[in-house]
C-alpha cells in the first residue's frame, strides 16, 4: 500500500507492482524488444513500396529475401 492519497501516484504505484518482476527481469537481462520492432518496421516499408503483391506468398517471399539476408549471386558462380 502506499500513504499517498494522490490517485495518480497510486495508479503509479500499483502498476509497477504489477509488472515488477518483468521489470527486473528485464534490466537484469537486457531484454527488449527492439529487434522484433525493427522487423516489423522493415516488413511495413516493405509492404508500401511493392504497392502490393498478387497473392500473401509472394509478399511473403519477399519478406523472407529481403530480412533474411539472403544474396543475389550464387556462392559457386563467378
Amino acid at each position: 500500500m502506499t500513504r499517498s492519497r494522490l490517485e495518480p501516484v497510486v495508479k503509479v504505484a500499483r502498476t509497477i507492482r504489477q509488472y515488477l518482476w518483468g521489470i527486473v527481469n528485464a534490466n537484469s537481462l537486457g531484454a527488449t524488444n527492439a529487434k522484433s520492432e525493427s522487423a516489423n518496421a522493415m516488413i511495413q516499408k516493405l509492404k508500401a513500396r511493392a504497392c502490393g503483391f498478387r497473392n500473401r506468398s509472394r509478399f511473403k517471399m519477399a519478406i523472407l529475401f529481403h530480412l533474411g539476408g539472403l544474396s543475389l549471386l550464387l556462392d559457386g558462380l563467378t
